[in-house]
Protein backbone atom coordinates (compact mmCIF):
# COMPACT_ATOMS: atom_id res chain seq x y z
CA UNK A 1 0.00 0.00 0.00
CA UNK A 2 3.24 2.52 0.92
CA UNK A 3 4.13 1.68 -2.95
CA UNK A 4 0.85 3.03 -4.33
CA UNK A 5 0.72 6.27 -1.58
CA UNK A 6 3.76 7.47 -3.03
CA UNK A 7 3.13 6.99 -6.69
CA UNK A 8 -0.01 8.44 -6.05
CA UNK A 9 1.61 11.60 -4.42
CA UNK A 10 4.03 11.65 -7.08
CA UNK A 11 1.09 11.78 -9.51
CA UNK A 12 -0.75 14.14 -7.89
CA UNK A 13 1.83 16.84 -7.48
CA UNK A 14 3.10 16.32 -11.26
CA UNK A 15 -0.43 16.87 -12.10
CA UNK A 16 -0.86 19.87 -9.73
CA UNK A 17 2.62 21.69 -11.58
CA UNK A 18 1.04 20.92 -14.91
CA UNK A 19 -1.98 22.46 -13.69
CA UNK A 20 -4.36 19.86 -14.86
CA UNK A 21 -8.05 19.65 -13.24
CA UNK A 22 -8.65 17.66 -9.90
CA UNK A 23 -4.75 16.83 -10.41
CA UNK A 24 -4.81 14.58 -6.79
CA UNK A 25 -7.18 12.85 -8.17
CA UNK A 26 -6.08 12.32 -11.80
CA UNK A 27 -2.37 12.09 -11.27
CA UNK A 28 -2.63 8.99 -8.68
CA UNK A 29 -5.02 7.15 -11.33
CA UNK A 30 -2.49 7.99 -14.21
CA UNK A 31 0.64 6.96 -12.41
CA UNK A 32 -0.80 4.14 -10.80
CA UNK A 33 -2.67 2.83 -13.23
CA UNK A 34 0.74 3.26 -15.76
CA UNK A 35 2.80 1.58 -13.02
CA UNK A 36 0.38 -1.44 -13.10
CA UNK A 37 1.72 -2.33 -16.69
CA UNK A 38 5.56 -1.64 -15.57
CA UNK A 39 6.07 -2.72 -12.37
CA UNK A 40 5.51 -6.55 -12.14
CA UNK A 41 5.03 -6.67 -8.33
CA UNK A 42 1.69 -6.63 -6.40
CA UNK A 43 0.27 -2.58 -5.87
CA UNK A 44 -2.80 -3.28 -3.29
CA UNK A 45 -4.84 0.11 -1.95
CA UNK A 46 -6.73 -0.48 0.91
CA UNK A 47 -10.57 -0.32 0.20
CA UNK A 48 -11.07 1.21 3.70
CA UNK A 49 -8.70 4.24 2.57
CA UNK A 50 -10.90 4.38 -0.89
CA UNK A 51 -14.13 4.22 1.93
CA UNK A 52 -12.47 7.15 3.92
CA UNK A 53 -11.76 9.24 0.88
CA UNK A 54 -15.78 9.04 -0.24
CA UNK A 55 -16.78 9.62 3.18
CA UNK A 56 -14.51 12.79 3.41
CA UNK A 57 -16.23 14.43 -0.10
CA UNK A 58 -19.59 13.05 0.85
CA UNK A 59 -19.55 15.25 4.40
CA UNK A 60 -17.40 18.34 2.45
CA UNK A 61 -20.63 18.16 0.10
CA UNK A 62 -22.98 17.78 3.07
CA UNK A 63 -21.28 20.92 5.12
CA UNK A 64 -21.90 23.07 2.03
CA UNK A 65 -25.03 21.53 0.68
CA UNK A 66 -27.29 24.29 -0.42
CA UNK A 67 -30.52 23.07 1.73
CA UNK A 68 -33.03 25.61 -0.58
CA UNK A 69 -32.22 23.16 -3.18
CA UNK A 70 -34.65 20.87 -1.47
CA UNK A 71 -38.17 22.92 -1.65
CA UNK A 72 -37.42 22.80 -5.23
CA UNK A 73 -37.76 19.11 -5.32
CA UNK A 74 -41.02 19.09 -6.76
CA UNK A 75 -39.75 21.21 -9.76
CA UNK A 76 -36.69 19.34 -10.13
CA UNK A 77 -38.07 15.96 -10.40
CA UNK A 78 -39.58 16.13 -13.67
CA UNK A 79 -36.32 16.52 -15.23
CA UNK A 80 -34.58 13.77 -12.98
CA UNK A 81 -36.69 11.60 -14.48
CA UNK A 82 -36.89 12.78 -17.78
CA UNK A 83 -32.68 12.81 -18.53
CA UNK A 84 -32.57 9.60 -16.51
CA UNK A 85 -35.11 8.15 -18.91
CA UNK A 86 -32.96 9.73 -21.49
CA UNK A 87 -29.33 8.27 -20.53
CA UNK A 88 -30.60 4.59 -19.59
CA UNK A 89 -32.62 4.34 -22.67
CA UNK A 90 -29.57 5.66 -24.74
CA UNK A 91 -27.36 3.08 -22.82
CA UNK A 92 -29.79 0.45 -23.92
CA UNK A 93 -29.53 1.38 -27.72
CA UNK A 94 -25.49 1.69 -27.14
CA UNK A 95 -25.39 -1.76 -26.03
CA UNK A 96 -27.70 -3.23 -28.80
CA UNK A 97 -25.12 -1.92 -31.07
CA UNK A 98 -21.98 -2.45 -28.79
CA UNK A 99 -23.01 -6.11 -28.26
CA UNK A 100 -23.90 -6.73 -31.72
CA UNK A 101 -20.69 -5.68 -33.00
CA UNK A 102 -18.60 -7.28 -30.28
CA UNK A 103 -20.64 -9.94 -30.51
CA UNK A 104 -21.21 -10.37 -27.11
CA UNK A 105 -25.32 -11.58 -25.17
CA UNK A 106 -27.28 -8.65 -24.85
CA UNK A 107 -27.89 -8.79 -21.17
CA UNK A 108 -24.00 -8.57 -20.72
CA UNK A 109 -24.10 -5.58 -23.22
CA UNK A 110 -26.91 -3.85 -20.81
CA UNK A 111 -24.82 -4.45 -17.16
CA UNK A 112 -21.96 -3.21 -19.07
CA UNK A 113 -23.19 -0.14 -20.49
CA UNK A 114 -25.16 1.13 -17.66
CA UNK A 115 -23.60 3.67 -15.70
CA UNK A 116 -24.64 2.51 -11.97
CA UNK A 117 -22.71 1.22 -9.40
CA UNK A 118 -19.77 -1.66 -10.45
CA UNK A 119 -20.37 -3.41 -7.31
CA UNK A 120 -24.02 -3.36 -7.27
CA UNK A 121 -24.06 -4.35 -11.33
CA UNK A 122 -21.77 -7.38 -10.61
CA UNK A 123 -23.88 -8.50 -7.75
CA UNK A 124 -26.75 -8.79 -10.04
CA UNK A 125 -24.84 -10.28 -12.70
CA UNK A 126 -23.85 -12.96 -10.28
CA UNK A 127 -27.24 -13.55 -9.46
CA UNK A 128 -28.46 -13.76 -12.86
CA UNK A 129 -25.56 -15.96 -13.96
CA UNK A 130 -23.92 -14.24 -16.28
CA UNK A 131 -21.16 -15.93 -17.28
CA UNK A 132 -19.46 -12.51 -19.11
CA UNK A 133 -18.77 -11.14 -15.48
CA UNK A 134 -15.23 -10.28 -16.92
CA UNK A 135 -16.72 -8.45 -19.91
CA UNK A 136 -18.96 -6.37 -17.65
CA UNK A 137 -16.40 -5.05 -15.13
CA UNK A 138 -14.06 -4.15 -18.14
CA UNK A 139 -16.95 -1.70 -19.75
CA UNK A 140 -17.62 -0.19 -16.31
CA UNK A 141 -14.12 0.45 -15.57
CA UNK A 142 -12.97 1.62 -18.54
CA UNK A 143 -16.03 3.89 -19.19
CA UNK A 144 -15.15 4.90 -15.34
CA UNK A 145 -11.68 5.64 -16.52
CA UNK A 146 -12.38 7.37 -19.68
CA UNK A 147 -15.22 9.77 -17.95
CA UNK A 148 -12.83 10.88 -14.97
CA UNK A 149 -10.10 11.35 -17.40
CA UNK A 150 -12.01 13.71 -20.43
CA UNK A 151 -14.72 14.95 -18.68
CA UNK A 152 -12.49 17.28 -16.52
CA UNK A 153 -11.01 18.67 -19.61
CA UNK A 154 -14.51 19.36 -21.26
CA UNK A 155 -15.60 21.42 -18.17
CA UNK A 156 -12.59 22.82 -17.04
CA UNK A 157 -13.14 26.01 -18.87
CA UNK A 158 -16.42 26.58 -18.82
CA UNK A 159 -16.40 28.21 -15.05
CA UNK A 160 -13.54 30.15 -13.10
CA UNK A 161 -11.39 27.63 -10.91
CA UNK A 162 -12.51 27.59 -7.54
CA UNK A 163 -10.61 30.33 -4.86
CA UNK A 164 -8.52 29.29 -2.36
CA UNK A 165 -9.64 29.14 1.24
CA UNK A 166 -7.59 30.30 4.07
CA UNK A 167 -10.05 27.67 6.26
CA UNK A 168 -8.08 25.67 8.62
CA UNK A 169 -8.52 22.08 9.64
CA UNK A 170 -10.84 22.63 12.66
CA UNK A 171 -12.03 19.00 15.62
CA UNK A 172 -15.70 20.04 14.09
CA UNK A 173 -14.80 19.00 10.75
CA UNK A 174 -12.85 16.16 11.53
CA UNK A 175 -15.61 14.79 14.57
CA UNK A 176 -18.37 15.53 11.72
CA UNK A 177 -16.30 12.93 9.06
CA UNK A 178 -15.86 10.69 11.97
CA UNK A 179 -19.35 10.85 12.69
CA UNK A 180 -19.94 9.88 8.91
CA UNK A 181 -17.39 7.12 9.14
CA UNK A 182 -19.25 5.42 11.35
CA UNK A 183 -22.91 6.20 10.20
CA UNK A 184 -21.60 4.74 6.36
CA UNK A 185 -21.09 1.56 7.99
CA UNK A 186 -24.09 0.60 9.13
CA UNK A 187 -25.99 1.79 6.18
CA UNK A 188 -23.77 0.18 4.51
CA UNK A 189 -25.28 -3.03 6.62
CA UNK A 190 -28.70 -2.23 5.09
CA UNK A 191 -27.26 -2.18 1.54
CA UNK A 192 -28.27 1.54 0.97
CA UNK A 193 -26.25 2.30 -2.77
CA UNK A 194 -23.00 3.97 -2.14
CA UNK A 195 -23.33 4.12 1.70
CA UNK A 196 -20.58 5.87 2.01
CA UNK A 197 -21.16 8.97 -0.26
CA UNK A 198 -25.20 9.04 0.83
CA UNK A 199 -24.72 8.68 4.27
CA UNK A 200 -23.10 12.06 5.18
CA UNK A 201 -24.88 14.24 2.51
CA UNK A 202 -28.19 12.62 4.72
CA UNK A 203 -26.37 13.25 8.02
CA UNK A 204 -25.35 16.93 7.77
CA UNK A 205 -28.79 17.85 5.62
CA UNK A 206 -30.42 16.60 9.12
CA UNK A 207 -27.94 18.54 11.21
CA UNK A 208 -28.64 21.73 9.35
CA UNK A 209 -32.71 21.21 9.19
CA UNK A 210 -32.95 19.83 12.81
CA UNK A 211 -30.00 21.67 14.86
CA UNK A 212 -29.14 25.13 15.00
CA UNK A 213 -25.21 24.08 14.05
CA UNK A 214 -23.05 26.37 12.45
CA UNK A 215 -21.50 24.33 9.94
CA UNK A 216 -17.30 24.52 9.69
CA UNK A 217 -16.01 25.72 6.56
CA UNK A 218 -14.02 23.24 4.80
CA UNK A 219 -10.04 23.68 4.07
CA UNK A 220 -8.88 22.87 0.39
CA UNK A 221 -6.67 20.25 1.50
CA UNK A 222 -9.78 17.98 2.76
CA UNK A 223 -10.61 17.60 -0.49
CA UNK A 224 -7.29 16.98 -2.09
CA UNK A 225 -7.04 14.19 0.31
CA UNK A 226 -10.14 12.75 -0.85
CA UNK A 227 -9.40 13.23 -4.51
CA UNK A 228 -5.85 11.21 -3.86
CA UNK A 229 -7.87 8.45 -1.88
CA UNK A 230 -10.47 7.93 -4.12
CA UNK A 231 -7.76 8.21 -7.17
CA UNK A 232 -5.08 5.53 -6.32
CA UNK A 233 -8.70 2.99 -6.05
CA UNK A 234 -9.51 3.66 -9.60
CA UNK A 235 -6.30 3.56 -10.95
CA UNK A 236 -5.92 -0.23 -9.43
CA UNK A 237 -9.19 -0.84 -10.91
CA UNK A 238 -8.26 -1.38 -14.88
CA UNK A 239 -6.30 -4.68 -14.52
CA UNK A 240 -3.59 -6.34 -16.98
CA UNK A 241 -5.96 -9.29 -17.57
CA UNK A 242 -8.80 -7.38 -18.83
CA UNK A 243 -6.35 -6.04 -21.61
CA UNK A 244 -6.30 -9.95 -23.13
CA UNK A 245 -10.31 -9.68 -23.55
CA UNK A 246 -10.86 -10.06 -27.24
CA UNK A 247 -10.10 -6.91 -29.62
CA UNK A 248 -13.46 -6.47 -30.30
CA UNK A 249 -14.57 -6.22 -27.14
CA UNK A 250 -11.91 -3.69 -26.04
CA UNK A 251 -13.24 -1.33 -28.43
CA UNK A 252 -16.50 -2.48 -27.99
CA UNK A 253 -16.04 -0.68 -24.17
CA UNK A 254 -14.34 2.16 -25.22
CA UNK A 255 -17.23 2.73 -27.91
CA UNK A 256 -19.39 2.31 -25.33
CA UNK A 257 -17.92 4.66 -23.04
CA UNK A 258 -17.29 7.47 -25.39
CA UNK A 259 -21.53 7.23 -27.00
CA UNK A 260 -22.53 7.43 -23.18
CA UNK A 261 -19.85 10.63 -22.86
CA UNK A 262 -21.88 11.84 -25.61
CA UNK A 263 -25.26 11.37 -24.70
CA UNK A 264 -24.75 13.22 -21.60
CA UNK A 265 -23.50 16.38 -23.12
CA UNK A 266 -26.10 16.25 -25.31
CA UNK A 267 -28.66 15.75 -22.98
CA UNK A 268 -26.79 17.93 -20.30
CA UNK A 269 -28.03 21.43 -22.65
CA UNK A 270 -31.59 20.05 -21.90
CA UNK A 271 -31.13 20.78 -18.31
CA UNK A 272 -28.65 23.63 -18.71
CA UNK A 273 -31.62 25.07 -20.61
CA UNK A 274 -34.56 24.34 -18.94
CA UNK A 275 -32.92 25.05 -15.19
CA UNK A 276 -30.38 27.88 -16.34
CA UNK A 277 -27.51 25.99 -15.11
CA UNK A 278 -23.88 26.53 -16.16
CA UNK A 279 -22.79 23.74 -18.64
CA UNK A 280 -20.29 22.03 -16.12
CA UNK A 281 -22.96 21.99 -13.46
CA UNK A 282 -25.52 20.41 -16.08
CA UNK A 283 -22.68 18.08 -17.69
CA UNK A 284 -21.57 17.01 -14.75
CA UNK A 285 -25.12 16.20 -13.29
CA UNK A 286 -25.82 14.04 -16.51
CA UNK A 287 -22.50 12.84 -16.92
CA UNK A 288 -22.49 8.72 -16.62
CA UNK A 289 -19.08 8.75 -14.05
CA UNK A 290 -18.74 8.08 -10.35
CA UNK A 291 -21.13 10.00 -8.21
CA UNK A 292 -17.99 10.56 -5.85
CA UNK A 293 -15.72 11.67 -8.74
CA UNK A 294 -18.34 14.12 -10.85
CA UNK A 295 -18.37 15.78 -7.48
CA UNK A 296 -15.29 16.11 -6.33
CA UNK A 297 -14.60 17.69 -10.14
CA UNK A 298 -17.56 19.97 -9.43
CA UNK A 299 -16.22 21.19 -6.15
CA UNK A 300 -12.97 21.88 -8.37
CA UNK A 301 -14.49 24.22 -11.37
CA UNK A 302 -16.66 25.73 -8.94
CA UNK A 303 -20.48 24.19 -10.25
CA UNK A 304 -23.21 23.91 -8.04
CA UNK A 305 -22.13 21.13 -5.96
CA UNK A 306 -25.79 20.85 -4.35
CA UNK A 307 -27.64 20.29 -7.73
CA UNK A 308 -24.53 17.54 -9.17
CA UNK A 309 -24.96 15.83 -6.17
CA UNK A 310 -29.00 15.54 -6.37
CA UNK A 311 -29.03 14.41 -10.14
CA UNK A 312 -26.19 12.07 -9.48
CA UNK A 313 -27.84 10.41 -6.07
CA UNK A 314 -31.25 10.40 -7.95
CA UNK A 315 -29.46 8.34 -11.10
CA UNK A 316 -27.85 5.70 -8.99
CA UNK A 317 -31.14 5.54 -7.04
CA UNK A 318 -33.47 5.61 -10.49
CA UNK A 319 -31.06 2.29 -11.31
CA UNK A 320 -31.14 0.23 -7.64
CA UNK A 321 -34.63 1.07 -7.13
CA UNK A 322 -36.47 1.02 -10.08
CA UNK A 323 -34.44 -0.33 -13.46
CA UNK A 324 -32.81 -3.26 -11.96
CA UNK A 325 -35.92 -4.70 -10.32
CA UNK A 326 -37.03 -4.23 -13.70
CA UNK A 327 -34.68 -5.84 -15.38
CA UNK A 328 -35.24 -9.12 -13.07
CA UNK A 329 -38.24 -8.71 -14.01
CA UNK A 330 -38.12 -9.42 -17.60
CA UNK A 331 -35.24 -12.01 -17.42
CA UNK A 332 -37.64 -13.98 -15.07
CA UNK A 333 -41.04 -13.47 -17.85
CA UNK A 334 -38.63 -14.21 -20.85
CA UNK A 335 -36.92 -17.28 -18.85
CA UNK A 336 -40.59 -18.43 -18.36
CA UNK A 337 -41.91 -17.91 -21.54
CA UNK A 338 -38.83 -19.51 -22.57
CA UNK A 339 -39.62 -22.82 -20.85
CA UNK A 340 -43.47 -22.92 -21.53
CA UNK A 341 -42.23 -22.19 -25.27
CA UNK A 342 -39.64 -25.47 -25.25
CA UNK A 343 -42.52 -27.32 -23.52
CA UNK A 344 -45.08 -26.69 -26.22
CA UNK A 345 -42.89 -27.60 -28.84
CA UNK A 346 -41.62 -30.91 -27.41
Amino acid sequence: MLKVLVLSLIGGYIFSLLHIPIPWMLGPIVIVMLAQFIYKGPLKWSGQMRDLGVVMAGTVIGVQFNINLLGMMSSILFYMITLNIILIGGSIGIAYLTGKWAKIPMKTAILGAIPGGLGQIIVFAEEEKVKEIGVISYFQVIRLLLVVVFVPFIVAGQVMSKQPTDAKLTISLVLLIALAWVCSHLTERIHLPVAFFITPIILLITLQLTTPMTMPKVPGIVMDVAQLLIGAHIGLMLKPSMIKLPGRVLIGGIFSAFALIALAFGSSFLMSFALDTTLATSFLSTAPGGIDQMVLLADAVNAEVSLVSMFQMFRLLFIFVLIIPLMKMFYRWREKKGIVYTQESS
